[in-house]
């Protein structure tokens, strides 16, 4: 694997570092995640996932000991991650300073949601509110309200892919410049994810309101149609030849239809659409569309898309009936996709890890009894 020789340490926390910590597990990284005696704050649901390839230590990091270990592990890493609000980890004396003083080399990569500096930058927030901050939330969702795209814009995309990209092009650079730090927030990866469609705003080919532009659900042709069943179809056939080939799925004659781009008719084509649509179930609808280029597939739930025909083929999902999980991306020379092993418990290679860094037996059982490690 292309990362195979690099050694990550994970500060433990919330949101896109785990998930930055996932990603790079999966490029072949060996993640060394730094719990907390006892487990997070706070709990989260989603360890199975983002914590898949991963090995753990848990430390007290609020005692000198504790912040001693880091500091070892620190010194033959490649890369920190981080994610805590500024200035956490400078009062706990582990920040740059302090860890690039021992490893020069080292990549600092800390994940802020409103960034290091700014009026917001010590405020506490979730992906809904630096989503919010981008622009991005403003765009998404029905006319009535905006509506939140999950946690997938600013956490996983603006956040964690922002920070594995710096990271990356960082350890890139390392030889030529040395260690150094990579700044990512949430809100600057969000707004940089919507580069495209201010750039169509500042142009006049977007309006800025929502369900009113052809990416954003008002396009009769770029939407999502119920079927007879009460199940869903994507519809987006853009381009001219797609939409004839959709067309002719549904059976319907383009000459009895107002134009593709004739947005003064879109209602009415949206209405015959609809009607189309709704006369057959979902699974009647697949059959007419696989295989096609009319761009028309089905809304799958999350329990359907792990045993569809084509995420079966790809082995897109792993784990068994009930707990697919989705395998690492992307593919790095391989035809097959890498396997991450099970997320580990709390402190699961406590001792492990303090072996290797040389403590001896006596020493990690004295500093488990005093609570510095767990």
């Amino acid at each position: 694997m292309p990362l195979d020789e690099l050694t990550i340490v994970e500060l433990s926390g919330l949101g896109p570092v785990p998930f930055a910590g996932m990603v790079l597990a999966g490029l072949g990284a060996d993640v060394i995640r730094v719990d907390r005696p006892g487990g997070p704050p706070t709990p989260d649901p989603m360890i199975g996932a983002v914590g898949r390839g991963k090995r753990s230590i848990a430390l007290d990091l609020k005692k000198p000991e504790g912040v001693d270990i880091l500091l070892r592990l620190v010194a033959d890493a490649d890369i920190l991650l981080e994610g805590y609000r500024p200035g956490v980890v400078e009062r706990l004396g582990i920040g740059p300073d302090e860890c690039m003083e021992i490893n020069p080399d080292l990549v600092y990569g800390r994940m802020t949601g409103w960034g290091s500096e700014g009026p917001y930058a010590s405020m506490a927030g979730h992906d809904i509110n630096y989503t919010g901050l981008s622009g991005a939330l403003h765009a998404i969702g029905g006319a009535e309200r905006p509506i939140p795209p999950l946690n997938l814009v600013a956490d996983n995309g603006g956040g964690a892919m922002y920070l594995v990209a710096g990271v990356l092009a960082a350890i890139h650079d390392r030889e030529r410049s040395g260690g150094t730090v990579v700044h990512a927030s949430m809100v600057e990866g969000a707004a940089s994810l919507m580069a495209p469609f201010y750039e169509m705003a500042a142009g006049g080919l977007w309006e800025d309101r929502r369900d009113a532009n052809l990416l954003d659900g008002n396009a009769p042709f770029y939407t999502t149609y119920q079927t007879s069943d009460g199940k869903w179809m994507a519809v987006g056939p853009l381009e001219p030849p797609f939409y004839a080939e959709m067309l002719s799925g549904l059976g319907l004659n383009p000459a009895e239809l107002p134009g593709q781009y004739d947005r003064d008719h879109w209602p009415e084509l949206r209405r015959r659409l609809a009607g189309a649509f709704a006369a057959r179930t979902r699974t009647e609808w697949e059959d007419v569309f696989d295989g096609t280029d009319a761009c028309v597939t089905p809304v799958l739930s999350l329990s359907e898309a792990p045993e569809h025909p084509h995420n079966a083929a790809r082995r897109v999902f792993d784990g068994p009936v009930g707990h697919r999980l989705p395998n690492p991306a992307p593919r790095i020379g391989l035809d097959e996709p890498a396997t991450l092993t099970e997320a580990p418990e709390f402190g699961a290679d406590t001792d492990e890890i303090l072996t290797r860094l040389g403590y001896e037996s006596a020493r990690v059982r004295e500093l488990r009894d005093r609570g510095v490690v767990s």
